[in-house]
């Protein structure tokens, strides 16, 4: 049963996140991306976790899995999720560690919410902020039930995560420490993708997971994973992500790395940007301003990295770089914003016609694509299956540009396009 999970997204009640993300919107945004398994995100929160008692059933007894109430025969089922943000001292410095937490009951979340709830402000945030390390975190919920599954997220940027440059550490052993052999994923975040993680032999035994970390309806579904199961319960999925040999993980969907705001190096007021080889020529110099370069992810992985780029680890799943339809659409019809009308109904046309957005860019045939929408657009997501776009990596805060269509192709004819 092949499954696209998207394992950690947010509510409305974390900061800088939509006020449309609540459940009935969720279920109804991952139907429309194609996503079968969705976060509930956020459980710590106590309004948001009444929420969750109130609009979710369990699918069937003991299956650790959740449907809307009354939507019985529901194709979006919920996982309990949440993100915590841990910052503590460790090694002398102040770490500061975000970790994606899945549980396996309702009531192994009630139990965590109340310990955690006696000793930390849980309303403050729907990503709570602990001043708990990472190994006494997982040792807390394996003591609650040892099913619980906690990985690190987004395990690249910057300041929040357990490679980053700022507040990270070296290695997995260094930060988990004595509960290390109890983590046994990692999330690539938006700032990574499966080739610039499989440099790393000490991620070998992994599973690579990539779930979209959405604030907005819009999001949800930007990077998932496809898993096959043989059944659709939570202990199905724990196991596929535990049991890497199992091969139960098929293959991640990507967003570009390159359009994050920090894959090069670079100073932003200087308008310079460079890859990490260029940097260490330059000896971290800018050589306008000849101030130390804001080091990028890009530049991370290559000082932990053993493994040279283009190093595929045997029996490693594959992964599939998309550009959302939304975008495609705005480009082929040369709009600005891919919140204009124009481009909504465009895509709920397609959408309508076609089926989910994962499966009209992953597998719908392109000549249907052409009959019933415009040239740019089939074209756009031939384009992106094939990775034939042009691509400008982020730097120093600058957000990346990753464009399908050349300013010049925007009046060709169709017989012209397709030659």
């Amino acid at each position: 049963m092949r499954q696209i999970l998207d394992a950690h997204i947010h509510s409305r009640y974390s900061r800088a996140c939509s006020k449309d993300l609540t459940l009935p919107n969720i279920a109804a945004a991952a139907r429309k991306k194609g996503i079968n398994i969705v976060a509930t995100g956020d459980f710590t929160h106590p309004q948001w976790f009444l929420h969750i008692k109130k609009e979710l059933v369990e699918t069937a007894p003991g299956s650790g899995l959740y449907r809307l109430r009354g939507d019985e025969n529901s194709d979006v089922v919920f996982i309990l999720s949440t993100e915590v943000a841990l910052i503590y001292k460790d090694g002398g410095r102040c770490r500061r560690i975000h970790l994606v937490l899945h549980a396996p009951s309702i009531a192994a979340v009630e139990e965590l919410n109340k310990r955690w709830g006696q000793r930390y402000n849980l309303k403050s945030d729907g990503r709570p902020i602990l001043g708990l390390s990472a190994p006494k975190l997982v040792a807390e919920c394996l003591a609650i039930d040892p099913r619980w599954l906690i990985y690190p997220a987004h395990i690249w940027t910057p300041w929040f995560a357990v490679f980053g440059s700022k507040s990270g550490f070296n290695s997995l052993a260094d930060c988990f420490q004595e509960q290390t052999k109890n983590i046994y994923a990692y999330e690539t975040g938006l700032s990574s993708d499966p080739e610039m993680n499989w440099r790393l032999s000490a991620l070998d035994g992994l599973s690579c997971l990539s779930n979209s970390d959405a604030h907005s309806l819009g999001n949800i579904g930007r990077e998932a994973t496809v898993l096959e199961l043989g059944k659709l319960t939570y202990d199905e999925i724990y196991s596929a992500i535990k049991d890497k040999a199992a091969g139960k993980i098929k293959y991640t969907i990507e967003f570009y790395p390159e359009e994050g705001m920090y894959h090069f190096d670079g100073h932003r007021q200087c308008n310079f940007s460079c890859a990490p080889e260029e940097s260490k020529k330059l000896k971290g110099l800018c050589p306008v301003c000849k101030k130390p370069l804001v080091l990028g992810v890009a530049y991370r992985v290559a000082e932990l990295a053993d493994r040279p780029l283009g190093f595929v680890p045997a029996q490693a799943p594959g992964y599939r770089k998309l550009v959302g339809l939304d975008k495609i659409i705005a480009e082929a019809f040369n709009v600005k914003s891919r919140a204009s009308q124009k481009v909504k109904r465009e895509y709920d046309r397609l959408i309508k016609a076609l089926g989910s957005e994962l499966d009209i860019l992953l597998n719908v045939e392109i000549a249907a694509i052409k009959d019933i929408s415009a040239p740019l657009v089939a074209l756009g997501v031939e384009r992106v299956r094939q990775g034939k776009l042009l691509i400008n990596p982020g730097f120093d805060g600058e957000y990346g540009t990753i464009n399908i269509f050349r300013p010049e192709e925007k009046g060709l004819s169709p017989q012209k396009l397709f030659n």
